[in-house]
Formats: C-alpha cells, structure tokens, sequence
C-alpha cells in the first residue's frame, strides 16, 4: 500500500499526456524492466533528487480539480504499487485516471480493473518488442512472455478506452518480426508507433545511438496497416 510519505516525481499540467484532458502526472520510482533506452534513468534507478511526497501531489490535485481533467499514473512502473486507494482518491476529487503500464504486473493490473471504484479510465500499454526478446534485452523480472500478453488480454476485454505503443529505432532493433508478435495482442485501439529519441539512457551507452526519424516510425506503422490492423499512428514523439 502506497502511503502519504512516499516520494515520486510530478508534473503539474500536461496537455499531451491524457487524450482529451489537462492533466497531472505522477511519475512512480522503480522499475520491474531495464530498457537500455529508458530516458528515466534517475526514477527507475531510484537516484532521482527532485521528488514530491505523495500527499503534497493530492493536496495539490484538490486545489486544483476545477482546472484538471485528470491524472496520469506513470513511472517508472506504476504497477508496481498497490494503486487502489490511491485512484479511489483521486477519483473521489472528479478527476479521471489514466495509467501507463508496461505490462509486466498482470495481476496488479487485474486487481483495479476488477473493483469498480479503481478502475481507470484510459489505459496506455507499451509493446516493446516480441515477448520471447523480453528476459535477453529487458532483463524483466517475472515471465515477459506469458505476462504482456495476459497484460493485453485484460486491456482488450476491460471495455476500457486504450492505445497501445511501441517505440521505433533507426537500425531496425525493434524490426517488422516484432511488430507481427506484438500485433497479436492487439485490437483496433489506437496502436502508436512513435521515434527513439537518445537523452539520459538508462544504459549511457544508447545515448552515443542515433535518433530515429519519423520514417523509421511509419515504416514499422505501415507494416501493422498490412496485417490488417486499423488503429495504427506514427508519431515523432518520444516515449519509454
């Protein structure tokens, strides 16, 4: 259970972040993945100095309900938490959730899409390579290959509004192999496919790497349109 003291990093409005909302976001330390790309270094290393008790973000969510739309729950991992009181407050205050997983705590998952009360509102799922790749390059803790797509299952059932995101690189790291096991779990939600932008890697090493274009994006992105997949978008946005 996450408590008032806890420290996490918090952005105070965000217009990109909840489709349709002004936004807060909180971002969770830790991690149960290690991306080499990850530009959240200090949060998931838990070497972050600029971090905000939890129960200064709420008191600040309170005053500002009448201007917010909602709350982005990130990380991190958030799911790493036990979330529930915390969405029941801040659902309490009128605002909307949003969460931002990466799939590898199904059963967290599970848990707040099963009460009515912390379910959240909008979902975002990252799809980052074929599952089997996961244990070689994310070093995850758990079972990648059964977690995501139990992670995605529940997603696509929830009746929840959700998108799916996968990440593009410009020397075919994540290749269209990839984006045929990944499209599997996906249905028509909107699946975007956004640039690798190098920056505060997790692994410094990534940041010597090349930025991805918007080509490298779309090219994943038309590779999706040709299984048959409908909600597909590229984007030049970065994201974990």
């Amino acid at each position: 259970m996450i408590g008032m003291r806890m420290r996490l990093s918090f952005r105070k409005t965000s217009l990109v972040d909840f489709p349709g909302k002004i936004a807060a976001c909180l971002f969770f330390p830790g991690c149960n993945l290690r991306c080499p790309w990850c530009y959240n270094r200090g949060l998931v290393l838990g070497e972050e100095p600029a971090l905000v008790p939890l129960g200064d973000v709420v008191r600040h969510l309170a005053k500002r309900r009448a201007v917010l739309g909602g709350v982005v729950l990130s990380g991190g991992e958030p799911l790493v938490y036990e979330l529930g009181n915390l969405i029941r407050r801040i659902k309490d205050l009128g605002l909307s959730v949003k969460i931002d997983t990466n799939g590898m705590a199904p059963a967290s998952l599970e848990a707040i899409l099963q009460d009515r009360e912390t379910q959240p509102d909008y979902i975002a799922l990252d799809l980052k390579m074929a599952p089997r790749r996961y244990y070689g390059v994310l070093t995850g803790r758990g079972d990648p290959a059964s977690a995501l797509p139990a992670s995605a299952a529940l997603v696509r059932v929830s009746g929840i509004p959700h998108e799916f995101r996968t990440l593009a690189f410009p020397d075919g790291f994540v290749a269209p192999e990839d984006v045929a096991a990944l499209s599997a779990l996906v249905d028509d939600a909107p699946w975007y496919f956004r640039a690798f932008r190098p920056g505060n890697c997790l692994d410094p090493a990534w940041d010597a790497r090349e930025p991805a274009s918007a080509g490298d994006a779309e090219a994943l992105a038309r590779f999706a349109r040709s299984l048959g997949k409908q909600g597909i978008a590229s984007s030049e946005g970065g994201i974990p």
